[in-house]
């Protein structure tokens, strides 16, 4: 099965399962100013996203299992809530104001300062303060995806020890790719460190859940964990790439953050490592700008190409991407057709995506 197909068979089921557990938070809650709250949240998470991570839960699961019963959507969605909490404080981070083409969720509370005309503080600190909280909501409400299945007690002890495993290693990715952006000198494999944490763990973890409800052999969970780590890599050089080349239409997000923000992408350091003396102090003086005129930040761009570096970093992706095919190729045997084919289909998709 391919991953549009999965994705045509699960979206609005796992859709479904998000609503289920904002609408329980809605139906309980009272007071006027949380109903808005949990709905801006609810609306933002139903608000686009491609469910990859619940998706490979539940590809996991179905991988190892006999039978395709739904017990399993449920505690899938678990890791898109650690995902979008991510996103919420990330973006609060990066000073980006939209996500997926739609206001990010601080940028809905800016508006909402602005629409209700609240007095006692300015509108940008308040989109902040709601987006802070909102992410570290989302981070607590996803466990709620296993405390509300079918699955026995110990499993769903295991699912929260890797959610638990997932948020720490996030949390240690942000750290480093903030404290990166204070070094001038950045190794390729401090970067790789940095996004197997931020990008890879999650991604590995969705997928070690599933394996955990299915039951699945511990000799086989490293090659899933092969897969899981490499196609976050993979992920995250692709998305360096298309932050900056990317079609702005396309993506739902401008190209000049990471340039302005001097954040240390793939792109960044591989045209530090491969640029002519002259050109490379250029790159140094441009990024440390605390502002960037739009001709400056062409201009980077240009030195990028210059450089070739995008190349350079689809090279890398592709060692990591055949470094995936030799682990599907150890699950080929054991694993159940449809499932090989969505996993190869993933893949692909990651690695050739445009958006």
């Amino acid at each position: 099965m391919k991953f549009a197909d999965y994705i045509k068979d699960y979206k609005n089921k796992i859709n479904k399962a998000i609503q289920s557990i904002y609408d329980k938070k809605l139906d309980t809650t009272k007071n006027s100013f949380l109903k808005d709250y949990y709905s801006e949240m609810k609306d933002y998470f139903l608000t686009g996203g491609k469910r990859i991570r619940p998706l490979l839960c539940l590809a996991t699961y179905y991988a190892f299992s006999e039978n395709r019963d739904e017990i399993i959507i449920t505690p899938s969605v678990g890791t898109e809530f650690l995902h979008n909490a991510s996103l919420i404080h990330d973006d609060i981070i990066d000073k980006d104001n939209f996500r997926r083409g739609k206001p990010a969720f601080h940028f809905r509370f800016r508006n909402y300062h602005d629409k209700y005309n609240l007095k006692k503080s300015l509108a940008s600190d308040f989109g902040n303060s709601i987006g802070i909280i909102g992410g570290d909501s989302a981070f607590i409400i996803g466990l709620e995806a296993y405390f509300t299945n079918d699955f026995e007690k110990d499993l769903n002890l295991n699912a929260i020890k890797y959610y638990e495993q997932a948020f720490i290693e996030i949390i240690h990715g942000v750290l480093i790719e903030t404290d990166m952006v204070n070094h001038k000198e950045i190794a390729m494999d401090d970067y790789i460190e940095m996004i197997s944490l931020k990008t890879g763990a999650l991604i590995e973890k969705s997928i070690l859940i599933g394996a955990n409800y299915a039951k699945v052999d511990d000799k086989y969970k490293k090659y899933l964990s092969i897969y899981g780590i490499n196609l976050g890599i993979i992920f995250q050089i692709i998305d360096d790439i298309l932050g900056t080349f990317g079609d702005e239409k396309v993506t739902g997000k401008p190209t000049d953050g990471d340039i302005r923000e001097g954040k240390r992408t793939c792109l960044l350091i591989e045209a530090l490592n491969k640029s002519i003396p002259k050109n490379k102090k250029r790159i140094h003086e441009l990024i440390e700008r605390p502002e960037m005129s739009e001709e400056e930040v062409l201009e980077v761009k240009d030195l990028f190409l210059e450089a070739d570096a995008i190349s350079s970093c689809k090279e890398l992706a592709n060692g990591y991407f055949e470094e995936v095919k030799t682990a599907l190729e150890n699950l080929e045997p054991v694993i159940n057709s449809s499932e090989s084919e969505f996993y190869e289909d993933l893949l692909n998709f990651v690695y050739n995506r445009k958006f």
